[in-house]
């Protein structure tokens, strides 16, 4: 190891990753110059919660801008605690579904697709989490691991977040009384219109079953890191909430379309 390599731990795919003064070293793939040119495009057209790409190491590793700040999840999930909070990662998400609609990826661009979208309107993040949004020393937030940006819809992406960031969770130890009411206010902050609200509705448990269901698969076929994650019981835990997320369909309808709610 380079003396000045850094590793970087957290979130649960993160081998290989260092820092280097104020770079990033990631393991490079098939789909790094694609997502390098999303980010590219993203800095272009005036987003800055994203790193910029800065090429490809004498290691074959990419390199990216260092992201200096705190990860929110999940020692600082305190910090999404207010509805100010919630507001202002819906509006980076929207800030980022705008800035990206205008992107026209490489011809010969291969993504990597975990999970099979609803729709590609977009190159969505696919991961837009709390494990994902670094709290800038500066006041800054931004998002980082893009490795797995790829064709998908506004909705999609939103479905993942509002699971994440509300937080949408059966465990006791994250569920909230007021996630109706985040929800809502989090589709008000993004800019939601009537269609795309009644859409959201059914996207939120279909999203978190496909997480559950592509764990499964991949544990299955004895595949890492899914089949460590499988064991660690993440695939009982995106199950729960899928349920927790069906049973409470109304609740959601309400706090979207009119008529509050709680639970």
């Amino acid at each position: 190891m380079i003396e000045d390599e850094q590793p970087l731990t957290g979130g649960n795919v993160s081998a290989g990753v260092v820092r280097i003064g104020d770079t990033v070293r990631r393991p490079a793939g098939p789909w790094t110059p694609a997502v390098h040119a999303l980010l590219s495009h993203l800095h272009d057209a005036g987003f800055r919660a994203a790193p910029r790409p800065l090429g490809i190491d004498e290691q074959g590793r990419e390199v990216l801008t260092y992201v200096p700040g705190t990860t929110v999840w999940p020692d600082h999930f305190a910090l999404m605690d207010g509805l100010d909070s919630v507001e202002r990662v819906a509006r980076l998400v929207r800030d980022f579904h705008d800035a990206v609609q205008g992107f026209t990826p490489p011809p010969d661009a291969r993504w990597q697709v975990l999970i099979p979208p609803d729709a590609c309107e977009i190159i969505a993040h696919h991961d837009l989490a709390p494990w994902n949004l670094v709290a800038g020393d500066d006041g800054a937030w931004a998002f980082i691991d893009w490795d797995t940006a790829a064709p998908g819809s506004r909705l999609w992406d939103l479905a993942y977040a509002c699971q994440s960031f509300i937080p949408l969770s059966a465990d006791p130890a994250w569920r909230r009384a007021d996630a109706a009411v985040r929800l809502g206010v989090f589709a008000d902050a993004y800019g939601l219109d009537e269609r795309q609200r009644r859409e959201l509705v059914p996207l939120l448990g279909r999203r978190a079953r496909a997480m559950h269901d592509f764990l499964r698969a991949q544990a299955a076929a004895g595949r890492q890191p899914w089949v460590t994650l499988w064991g660690q019981g993440h695939g009982d835990t995106w199950r729960g909430n899928a349920e927790y997320i069906e049973d409470r369909q109304e609740l959601w309808a309400r706090a979207l379309l009119g008529g509050g709610g709680s639970g």
